[in-house]
């Protein structure tokens, strides 16, 4: 799936629990995607936590 079509999908989303929820409802349902992207790829090993942990503590490594 190309990234326009992803990012499509999630404005159609994010649209429609707007329109249906209001606006507070659409935040929620954008973090729950936003937590779901980031469970998905540490699950594919795309994203490595520990790397991400560390760098938002401010510890910076050659490896």
């Amino acid at each position: 799936m190309s990234s326009a079509t992803v990012g499509v999908a999630v404005g159609a989303v994010l649209a429609i629990s707007a329109v249906a929820f209001g606006f507070w409802a659409m935040l929620l349902v954008a973090l729950f995607m936003a937590v779901g992207a980031v469970v998905g790829r540490v699950v594919e090993g795309r994203l490595d936590l520990r790397g991400v942990l560390d760098a938002l503590r401010g510890k910076r490594t050659s490896s």
